[in-house]
Order: structure tokens, then sequence, then C-alpha cells
């Protein structure tokens, strides 16, 4: 009985392999893409902030003077609290990221870019540390001092500060005192806002911002005393605000 031979199944055209391996390159380029464009155009986020530091492609923080800091609004206690008090969590979450971009790109899209003004009265001091956003330097707490009226003597307001130095002299810590008094002033100290926050003081809810001078050289107290600041070379954008606690 003659044997009977199935034919054999058609095989693929080379094109198919072809086609399939240009797809395959093709997805994979988009994905990269998107990716790329994820990684560099977010840079506050701590895992994209981590990527660019192992490729070396993190941008140098610039060591601005005070006639060369990005254009920006100085505003003083009242101002401050008017801006970001009423802010929801929501809201906070989406400023809190473009300041942070805001600094960590050298304010190249200064969005919402806002320089603290007032007095301000010392409360808290310490030195920065390891887990800190960065160190060497050192952080003070304060509270605005506001005058209700042109005839009275300036009152505790809503807002507190965080003032962050970035210094090598960490001993210029122990100039500040509690009760002191900053004047802060756009020009010369350009004490940029770049974490907005509440606290809870006596039962109420007040404003904390985190605000870190971007003009460097002598920061002068008093006639007598002064340290340098530069820009910090190492930051940890998964650090936590505040700096202190409650």
């Amino acid at each position: 009985m003659p044997r009977i031979l199935e034919e054999p199944k058609p095989r693929r055209p080379a094109y198919f392999w072809w086609l399939l391996g240009n797809a395959l390159a093709l997805c994979f380029a988009v994905i990269s893409w998107f990716v790329c464009l994820e990684v560099f155009q977010n840079i506050e986020v701590p895992r994209n902030y981590k990527i660019l530091r192992m490729l070396h492609r993190l941008p140098v923080l610039q060591a601005y003077s005070v006639l060369e800091v990005p254009n920006g609004n100085g505003l003083g206690p009242k101002e401050l609290y008017q801006k970001f008090f009423g802010l929801s969590a929501k809201d906070l979450e989406r400023v809190n990221g473009l300041l942070m971009r805001n600094y960590l790109t050298n304010f190249e899209r200064p969005l919402m870019l806002a320089y603290i003004e007032g007095d301000y009265q010392v409360s808290r001091v310490r030195a920065l540390g390891p887990a800190d956003f960065f160190n060497p330097g050192f952080v003070i707490r304060a509270q605005a001092l506001v005058k209700p009226d042109e005839f009275s003597a300036a009152a505790p307001y809503p807002v507190h500060i965080e003032y962050v130095f970035p210094t090598a002299d960490v001993a210029a810590a122990t100039y500040f005192k509690n009760g002191d008094v900053l004047g802060v002033k756009k020009s010369p100290n350009c004490a940029a806002v770049a974490h907005v926050g509440k606290l809870m003081v006596d039962g109420e809810a007040v404003l904390l911002l985190t605000v870190i001078p971007i003009a460097y050289g002598s920061y002068q107290i008093g006639s007598v005393r002064s340290f340098d600041t530069k820009p910090p070379t190492l930051l940890r954008p998964e650090a936590a605000f505040p700096l202190f606690g409650n």
C-alpha cells in the first residue's frame, strides 16, 4: 500500500521575523523615551533623583549672587499666609513638587517662586545631620511677628518658618538664641520657599514654610559676627519635612 506523506506546514516568510523584531525595537524605544521624560522632567521624585545621580546627570546647584537670583515675589507673613494656608492636601502635594523641582534645577522654570520677608522670632536651632535634606548646615525654627497696626507692638502671627542655612561653619548655629529676631528681606537674604506645610500649635493650625537662601556668600549677624554659605553638594529629596518635629 502506497505511503501517504503529509505536506509540510508552510514556513513563515523571513519578513515576518523582520517586522516582529522592528516592532519590538520600536516599542522599546517608545517606552525608553517616556521613561527618560519621566525621570528628567520630574527630578524631585526621589527615585528619579537617584537614577540621575547614578548616571551623573544631576544639575550642579548654582552659586547665585544677590544680583543674579531668579525673579520672584518678596512676600511678608500676611501675604504668605494668604497665598499658601488655604491650599488643600492635594494642592500642597503639587505645589511642594514644583517648589522642590525649582530648587533642584536651579530655577530653570521658576514656578511659584516666592522669597520671604518680615521679622521672625527664633524658637529652636539645630545642626543638620546625614538624614536631613542636606548637610552640613543648620536650621532655625522661628515665628513671624506682625504689627496689627502702626501704633501697636509686633505680635506673634500664625506663620512659622524653618530657615535652612547650607554652611560648613556649623558652629554658627550657636550665634542664634531663642528669642532673637531675624529680619528677613528679599534682598540680600533671598530666602526662597522650598516646602509648604501646616503645624498644630496649641490646638491651632498654622502655616509652616521651609526656606533656603539661594544667594550665597557671607551672612552677617549684627556688626560683629558672620559666616559663609555655599550651595550644598549632596541633596536628599527623600528626607522628611518639616526638619523639626511638632
